[in-house]
């Protein structure tokens, strides 16, 4: 008679167990490696140009870091409340998940305006458009990629609560509040790159 060794039975019930990711995921994180190529491409493109054209604001003169600091802090809230809002959505609380998923895209919001408030005043202000100099077209393209994204997260975020709470949650439901779950957690980390290389490197 054949004996079975309990470990390499656990293991193979482990392995079989294993949640598998859908093609769905598959797909997302496909994607999200490209905008990581990216994304780095205009990081080390900002690197490449930083402190070769001093004509025109720079970085030290025009940037304001407390505001910007003030939008990060919102921003990076947000990936805490879109977690426990798909936690939520696992345990079946709908209206915890609509709570949740209301805060992340208010925060996200926030953050928009707050960038929106900054542009204003770069421009009018400080003189500083994507024309002015190096700095000025590097970082309008680096951070306003970064901002149309966090645009196009906000739609889907609020696109995916219409659809949660005008219908029963399914499984389906719980996979497209995943992939946004992903999704924003993306530009969040992103954006901590970002502010790192512009809001203190380039100072």
């Amino acid at each position: 008679m054949a004996v079975v060794d309990p470990g390499l039975a656990t293991a193979h019930h482990s392995a079989t167990d294993a949640p598998r990711l859908s093609p769905q995921e598959w797909g997302m994180l496909a994607f999200l490696m490209s905008e990581v190529a990216f994304f780095s491409t205009l990081i080390v493109t900002y690197l490449t140009y930083m402190g070769k054209d001093q004509s025109g604001p720079t970085p030290a003169t025009a940037l304001s870091l407390p505001l910007v600091i003030g939008t990060t802090i919102c921003l990076l809230s947000s990936s805490g409340t879109v977690h426990l809002a798909e936690m939520a959505m696992h345990r079946g609380l709908v209206g915890r998940f609509a709570m949740l998923w209301s805060a992340t895209i208010l925060l996200g919001i926030v953050f928009l305006t707050g960038t929106a408030y900054e542009w204003h005043e770069l421009i009018y202000a400080k003189h500083l458009t994507i024309s002015t100099n190096l700095f000025g077209s590097t970082y309008y393209t680096m951070v306003g990629f970064h901002a149309f994204h966090v645009t196009v997260g906000v739609i889907a975020l609020v696109t995916l609560l219409i659809v949660v709470l005008r219908n029963e949650m399914t499984p389906r439901h719980a996979l497209g509040v995943r992939l946004g779950s992903w999704y924003w957690h993306f530009v969040d980390v992103v954006w901590v790159v970002v502010f790192t290389v512009v809001y203190l490197v380039s100072r």
